[in-house]
């Protein structure tokens, strides 16, 4: 795969639009939000361990994190054994499996991109530090971004992509790539790195999902930009349009209704564009259990996450976190048809 330049991305881009403009699924939004359940890296337990709540005919699946590093082991040995698996149990109970691609990391000594990009001084290091706001009340934490703005790195990540389309495209409901944030020190910012080279890698790869996954469900999460507040560099707008205009649906991480900084970057576009989007698919996760509604004084329930979800954020898909109590005192009691469409 040929090395692209900053100067070629915007071209790039514009390339890939021919590719896009195949026929691509349109998901309609039901009235009611498929559910599938999050099952993320530092989760011990096996999607086996929930086959009684998996089989409930108002759950459609299981979202599964796989990280870069354990698809591809060493450089150019692919292993998907484990999503094998997982989808040869769904596929046994009768349900679907939707994949997020993982390149990035939130503890500062996990890394999910393999030991080749880390090690190969091609690679400049693989990857760059971040900081990371685990939740309200919790000390700021820092982890480890795939380098995706570097073209060394981006081929690899993109290679990834097709060597799962030629394997799963068609056979899985879904696949979707993580969050658009990265919180670098402004002071020391990584090397070669600029928001222009990161917004332009982030938008291609997300072009080449979508064309190399054409009979599944494709998804960008996004929630901020490095370098952007409140759309002052154009790239939420851009991503959105993108998107909008190439059947790619759109996501995020986290759902807590109206928080400020949210409200300032992609909440307000989920709500302008959530007719118009392909598929929104959000995340309730682990760090959203942490925020206090001010007006309540209490956390969040079901019912507060499920309506901002849906009726502000236009969330066709929930992908809701098995963490407890939450799990069996909130979700679990809401699995019928009322709520979630498994059709």
């Amino acid at each position: 795969m040929k090395i692209l330049t900053l100067n070629c991305w915007p071209a790039f881009i514009f390339f890939l639009c021919f590719f896009l403009t195949a026929s691509y699924p349109v998901y309609a939004d039901p009235q009611q939000p498929k559910l599938f359940l999050f099952f993320d890296p530092t989760f011990e337990s096996k999607l086996e361990h929930y086959k009684n709540i998996l089989v409930n005919p108002s759950v459609s699946g299981a979202q599964v994190v796989y990280t870069w590093n354990e698809l591809e082991p060493k450089k150019g040995v692919y292993d998907f054994s484990k999503i094998k698996k997982d989808l040869l149990f769904l596929n046994g109970i009768h349900k679907q499996l939707f994949i997020q691609l993982q390149d990035r990391s939130f503890k500062p000594n996990v890394f999910y991109v393999p030991d080749y990009i880390r090690f190969d001084k091609t690679y400049q290091g693989g990857v760059a530090m971040q900081h990371d706001f685990p939740g309200e009340g919790k000390p700021i934490t820092i982890g480890w971004v795939a380098r995706t703005w570097d073209p060394a790195v981006r081929v690899r990540f993109q290679l990834l992509i097709k060597k799962l389309a030629e394997q799963f495209n068609g056979k899985i409901y879904g696949i979707n790539l993580p969050e658009t944030a990265a919180d670098f020190d402004i002071t020391q910012p990584p090397m070669t790195f600029t928001p222009d080279k990161y917004f332009y890698a982030e938008l291609e790869n997300m072009a080449v999902l979508r064309i190399e996954f054409k009979k599944s469900v494709v998804i960008q999460y996004v929630n901020f930009f490095p370098g952007e507040w409140n759309n002052d560099h154009n790239y939420m707008q851009r991503l959105f349009s993108y998107a909008m205009k190439h059947h790619i649906g759109l996501g995020g991480p986290d759902v807590v209704p109206y928080r400020k900084s949210q409200m300032k970057n992609s909440y307000p576009f989920f709500y302008k564009y959530k007719s118009k989007i392909n598929v929104v698919g959000m995340a309730i996760q682990a760090p959203d259990y942490s925020y206090i509604n001010s007006e309540t004084g209490r956390p969040y329930s079901f019912s507060e996450f499920y309506l901002f979800a849906t009726n502000y954020l236009g969330a066709s898909i929930l992908f809701w976190n098995v963490q407890e109590p939450f799990f069996s005192n909130e979700l679990v009691p809401k699995l019928n048809k009322r709520y979630f469409n498994a059709g």
